[in-house]
């Protein structure tokens, strides 16, 4: 459904550039739903601005980004426009892109008005189911509320709202439970939960690998610009292949909560051949002085030297 080809973006920081992402490929498939995880600024966020043109316009993005055989980098302004928010919603990390002046309801309306034509007595009746379908309750006093009476977990599942209000065919959503308490980060999962059953294709963005392992069906690592694995959810949580990947879930609570050592790479004097190899503890000497390509292993895509010969050793 969604493929994206050796998608790169770069940014100029005067002399100098960022390539906050750098030869991307990823493909995403009807009904399914990948979780793009790591770090803060391994360029998740510029990944799922990149697929709607939602970058300035000084940024340099190239490859290509195909939705239904359609590319949408090479689209019209004008094209690209009837394709957000009606087949691809676009939901932002945070609730500052709810406009404060505006009630709440007013808002998940006006994709209903602009994109599918309903007038507003229609809208604001979908309105209300949408918010009673997330549990954004009393439906009907809650839409003629404004945001700074919602609570952070209701802004963001408000947010969820407009997304799907639509009906798209495929959703980006960019940190979805980013600094929300445990109670509302479970209200949000529930809300995802509910779009999945939907049969939507889904990108979530995310450094939140509880969320990942209750939504994902696939799970793509990035770092300093690049996916370094896509595998399956089961691959991952269990037997997980980039040294990367292992250090991510030996971090958690509930795994050792061993910190990763060293600190995430700088992305305008990046290191040289893996750009996780200052940090890993599996280190070789090509890895130091040559980029890996990806390796297959199995169903899984690695980029990783030490699966090099895998094939021949198994």
């Amino acid at each position: 459904m969604l493929d994206i080809r050796n998608l790169s973006v770069e940014f100029k920081l005067g002399k100098k550039s960022v390539k906050a992402v750098n030869n991307v490929s990823l493909k995403i498939n009807e009904n399914e739903t990948v979780c793009l995880i790591g770090e803060s600024g391994s360029g998740k966020s510029v990944l799922g601005l990149s697929i709607l043109k939602l970058l300035p316009e000084n940024v340099k993005i190239s490859g290509e980004v195909y939705y239904k055989n359609k590319n949408l980098l090479s689209l019209p302004e004008k094209e690209l426009k009837n394709i957000r928010g009606k087949i691809i919603a676009w939901i932002p990390q945070t609730s500052s892109a709810l406009n404060p002046v505006i009630t709440v309801g007013e808002q998940i309306a006006e994709p209903l008005i602009y994109h599918l034509k309903l007038d507003k007595k229609r809208a604001w009746r979908r309105v209300i189911d949408l918010l009673n379908f997330f549990s954004i309750i009393p439906a009907e006093k809650r839409a003629k509320q404004y945001p700074h009476q919602y609570s952070g977990g209701m802004k963001q599942r408000a947010l969820v709202a407009m997304g799907i209000s639509a009906e798209p065919e495929f959703i980006i959503a960019d940190e979805p439970t980013k600094g929300l308490d445990i109670v509302k980060k479970f209200n949000v999962i529930e809300a995802f939960k509910k779009i999945k059953k939907k049969k939507l294709s889904q990108l979530i963005i995310t450094h939140d690998l509880h969320l990942a392992e209750v939504i994902g069906d696939k799970i793509s690592v990035m770092y300093c610009g690049q996916v370094l694995e896509v595998c399956n959810k089961n691959r991952f949580f269990n037997e997980p292949l980039h040294p990367y990947s292992k250090a991510l879930l030996e971090a958690l609570p509930d795994r050792g909560l061993k910190p990763i050592r060293g600190f995430p790479p700088s992305m305008v004097n990046p290191p040289s051949g893996c750009k996780f190899h200052p940090r890993c503890d599996y280190c070789l000497d090509i890895c130091k002085r040559k980029e890996p390509p990806f390796f297959k292993v199995e169903d899984s895509l690695v980029r990783c030297w030490r699966y090099d010969n895998w094939k021949e050793s198994n």
